[in-house]
């Protein structure tokens, strides 16, 4: 089952210069999270910082009654063992096959027998759809295949926390769409805690449970996903509907002056989808009723929201 895990106060640079500031936020065990944001906003130091890769400048990162950020090396090499990374490109060595890739953790970091590191081995590619490509190299196998090779060795040590970093880079809308299936069942699964980066509007409208937007060094907003998805906040509203019209300019926020000229009206949000489900046809382990959030917090969702609800027995 997943873990909670607790950012307080959290703040970055390199160099002297700020990546991000005071980001706070709490993801929920067991549920999806995604964080959103503009090229350049420091999302994959974000998640380099959660696994202890990075130390930040100031802030805490808690793993139950454990600050990440104050931890001895040895202790820190424990919790990061709760931890799974599906890096943008999998990250796999060009010079192992397959099999050996997704075995490399179990070799590495256990005491198992080889008999018991082929079945967890097979059990995990199997659970991503690569059965039968065992013996192929990185090189041999597709984008998507590679991915889902790096998630079945993220998967093989049975982590509590996983991220994401751009799972969808350089996929297609299909193999987009397969992957984010295969998201949604591997957390109805294991129940861990999951982190999605992502730039891809449709995964960040459809999977998540909760999402975060991080914009010009500070979490904008982190919340339930139709706090998002409804959200007047410009910046926000900007990014989810792909426009030029407000404060993201191409390189850096655009100043006042700018952003003021160009102002004409709020850009309509699109409606809000229902969540992609599991395909074992049960509801997810952290679904709330459709709208609810906006009910309770008196908020009227964009026109035709979750009308594309399936209609369960």
């Amino acid at each position: 089952m997943g873990v909670e895990v607790r950012v307080e106060g959290l703040s970055m640079s390199f160099g002297g210069r700020p990546v991000w500031s005071d980001i706070s936020l709490t993801l929920p065990a067991g549920e999806i999270s995604a964080l959103l944001g503009p090229s350049g906003t420091g999302k994959s130091v974000f998640l380099k910082t959660l696994v202890g890769l990075l130390r930040p400048d100031r802030g805490a990162i808690w793993i139950g009654d454990r600050d990440l950020c104050r931890l001895r090396e040895r202790d820190l090499y424990e919790v990061r063992r709760l931890f799974g990374v599906l890096f943008q490109d999998g990250a796999l060595f060009g010079s192992m096959n397959v099999y050996d890739n997704v075995a490399f953790p179990l070799r590495e970091h256990t005491k198992l027998k080889e008999s018991a590191i082929k079945a967890m081995v097979q059990e995990k590619l199997e659970l991503v759809g690569l059965t039968g490509a065992e013996e192929k190299l990185p090189g041999q196998i597709s984008g998507g295949m590679r991915k889902r090779a790096g998630l079945a060795r993220a998967l093989v040590l049975d982590p509590q926390i996983m991220l994401f970093d751009e799972p969808d880079s350089g996929l297609d809308p299909v193999r987009t769409a397969y992957l984010n299936q295969l998201i949604i069942d591997l957390n109805q699964r294991t129940g861990a805690t999951f982190l999605i980066v992502t730039h891809d509007i449709n995964t960040a409208r459809t999977v998540p449970d909760n999402i975060g937007l991080i914009y010009h060094g500070h979490l904008a907003m982190f919340g339930p996903r139709e706090m998002l998805l409804s959200s007047a906040e410009p910046a926000v509203r900007q990014f989810l509907t792909a426009q030029r019209i407000g404060p993201i300019g191409m390189a850096e926020e655009k100043d006042a002056d700018e952003w003021e000229s160009e102002y004409v009206a709020n850009v309509p949000l699109p409606p809000i989808p229902g969540q992609l489900q599991p395909s074992d046809g049960l509801a997810r382990a952290a679904e709330r009723p459709p709208g609810r959030w906006c009910a309770d917090n008196g908020v009227e969702p964009p026109p035709g929201s979750f009308s594309e609800l399936a209609v369960r027995p």
